[in-house]
């Protein structure tokens, strides 16, 4: 029988190295990060073999003391907290205080630094191991490590590496998105002694939207909408790209809190719930964004990497960002692009609508008068709430056809006071065909019509009380124990979004009415997709969207029908709705609406002035 007994440091350093060096890209992490503490101004990496076999990086930063040199290579040991309090708020990227040893125990390590206030700098080497003593060295003021032959003495780590080109893959992309959160730090990044990143420092915004092209290229900032918002001691900036602009996969998200790269699951969920009435259910967004708050509302030491984040008031930060989000959205357009040409650089002008007024809750009219009547007076008759639930939406669809427009007002404007311009012609009984002062505008009839219809739905719903409807029987839905405590705390919330539901027993849950719109729902499914979420996002949106749903269904129904031959003042005045319409460019599903082809665009194509 094996005793208990302690590791030897060595084994401790290498068991840590392998929660924080996973990879080459981890080494460089950590490195850069240190240098940002440092206050660098500057920060040089060399990378040889993708890493594996020299990883040097060189800043300008306040440098370290010769008598911390080797503290530096040892566990634990760091300048950036003292105590319990400063941990609770830490604004730095480091503070573990465990990188620099777990990297010396298995590589080739040499540490120079010169103090800032010191004559000349200093060095300490270390083998897989323990450091030796410092010795004078010749070194600016800044600190150089080198880590050379990664994984040197452990084989097995070694070999889980993979190709050179996809190591060295990692690295350039943590360059690039780190370079994107510190733009006054000038960054240059050689592979092989190819120089692959240069970017000086960014003091003017034409030099961060540089760093912004060469993070992640020309098509996103044809595409980016700069967003600054800021409420409740809380500051979103950065970029988010046009839906147009839309992705497979999640390689275009970056997200920064701090100043530190995260993978967090409330920003995620808010971001989706964001995104989710302009894009395909199977497209993601592109953006850069960056969340600046007090230290002390988040909690970064959640992850050995520091790539994980716990907010203390994670719905505040939700509903922050989704309302940020939602509202740049709603005022967003779709890019202008010429017939088989890329996307051109600029924006069509603002519907001449103000954002602020574009969400105002429609007028209620007698049917929706009696449809409130009835919720007050009635709450409980499946019967009336049907009926007025029904007349309610079937009065927002008349409001979303498009009125005749006089054609006397039409002409009174010129087509520079009008976004889309004015109608010309109605092409197939598809597509409009208006001129507006930058030159063509084409729009999809039917996909416009949707969004403005669905659009006036969803204000005449948020406008009104959730109905509910009572069930015939109460849906019985068997949970785990935990779940059906957790459930218990959340019934005045399942009750605001027409759920209602009480306790039955130590594992069972029942459900006595639903809201209106999903009265033929599965009750059961429902309300499992609700704990789902709720237990993993700490809120759901699971109601909204089969409501939505619902709503984008019966837009669609309404909405004007391909091969329908629209009058001129028929499709003016679809026009006109969609410059007051939030989110207009595109429709329910995540198409655009309209595309601008400009005067020079058309030029080009007839070849005039070649």
């Amino acid at each position: 029988m094996r005793r208990i007994q302690r590791l030897p440091d060595t084994l401790i350093n290498q068991i840590a190295a392998g929660e924080v060096v996973e990879r080459p890209a981890s080494v460089v992490k950590e490195l850069v990060e240190n240098s940002l503490d440092a206050g660098a101004a500057r920060i040089e990496i060399e990378v040889e073999s993708g890493g594996a076999r020299l990883i040097r990086v060189r800043d300008d930063g306040v440098g370290i003391d010769c008598d911390d040199l080797a503290l530096a290579l040892t566990s634990h040991a760091t300048s950036k907290i003292r105590g319990i309090e400063e941990l609770e708020a830490v604004a730095s990227f480091g503070f573990r205080g465990e990188a620099l040893a777990s990297m010396a125990s298995i590589s080739r390590l040499r540490l120079r630094s010169r103090h800032q206030e010191a004559e000349h700098g200093w060095e300490v080497l270390a083998e897989g191991g323990a450091p030796g003593e410092p010795r004078p060295a010749s070194q600016p003021v800044g600190t150089t490590i080198e880590i050379r032959d990664l994984f040197f003495n452990v084989p097995a780590r070694r070999k889980f590496l993979k190709a050179e080109r996809t190591e060295f893959g990692h690295i350039d992309q943590f360059c690039r998105r780190i370079a994107l959160a510190h733009p006054d730090v000038a960054l240059r990044l050689t592979h092989n002694g190819r120089r692959v990143l240069d970017l000086p420092a960014a003091a003017s915004e034409s030099g961060r939207v540089a760093r912004l092209k060469a993070a992640l290229g020309e098509g996103f900032m044809a595409h980016a909408i700069p967003l600054e918002h800021e409420a409740s001691g809380m500051r979103l900036t950065g970029w988010v790209a046009r839906p147009a602009f839309s992705r497979a996969g999640t390689d275009q998200q970056l997200f920064y809190v701090n100043g530190r790269v995260v993978r967090d699951r409330v920003i995620a969920h808010a971001v989706r719930r964001a995104f989710a009435d302009v894009l395909h259910y199977s497209r993601h967004p592109a953006f850069v964004l960056s969340l600046s708050l007090d230290p002390a509302e988040v909690d970064v030491n959640v992850h050995p990497a520091k790539t994980e984040v716990r907010f203390r008031r994670s719905g505040m930060v939700h509903d922050f960002l989704f309302s940020a989000l939602s509202r740049l959205l709603a005022r967003s357009v779709p890019q202008p692009v010429a017939g088989g040409s890329p996307p051109a650089a600029i924006s069509p002008p603002s519907p001449a609508v103000p954002a602020s007024e574009r969400v105002a809750s429609p007028q209620l009219d007698s049917s929706q008068r009696q449809y409130r009547f009835a919720l007050a007076n009635h709450p409980s008759s499946a019967r009336e709430s049907g009926r007025a639930y029904g007349a309610l939406l079937d009065s927002a669809l008349r409001d979303a056809r498009p009125a005749p427009v006089a054609p006397e007002a039409v002409s009174l404007a010129a087509d520079g006071d009008l976004p889309l311009g004015h109608a010309l012609a109605h092409v197939h009984g598809v597509y409009i065909i208006a001129q507006n002062a930058q030159g063509l505008v084409i729009v999809d009839a039917h996909a416009a019509a949707e969004r403005v219809a669905y659009e006036k739905l969803k204000a005449a719903w948020a406008a009104s009380r959730v109905p509910r409807q009572p069930l015939l029987l109460p849906v019985t839905v068997s949970v785990s124990e935990p779940e059906a405590d957790q459930a218990e705390s959340w019934l005045a919330t399942f009750a605001e979004l027409g759920l209602v539901v009480d306790r039955a027993g130590p594992t069972q849950l029942r459900v006595r009415e639903l809201p209106a719109p999903l009265r033929h729902a599965d009750a059961d499914q429902l309300l499992r997709d609700m704990l789902d979420e709720m237990t993993r996002d700490g809120q759901s949106d699971v109601v909204e969207r089969r409501i939505n749903a619902l709503l984008s269904r019966m837009a669609c129904h309404g909405a004007i029908r391909a091969n329908r031959r629209l009058q001129r003042e028929e499709m003016d005045a679809l026009l006109r709705d969609m410059e007051a319409t939030e989110r207009s460019g595109q429709c329910n599903h995540g198409r655009p609406t309209w595309m601008q082809v400009s005067m020079k665009d058309l030029d080009r194509l007839f070849m005039r002035g070649q």
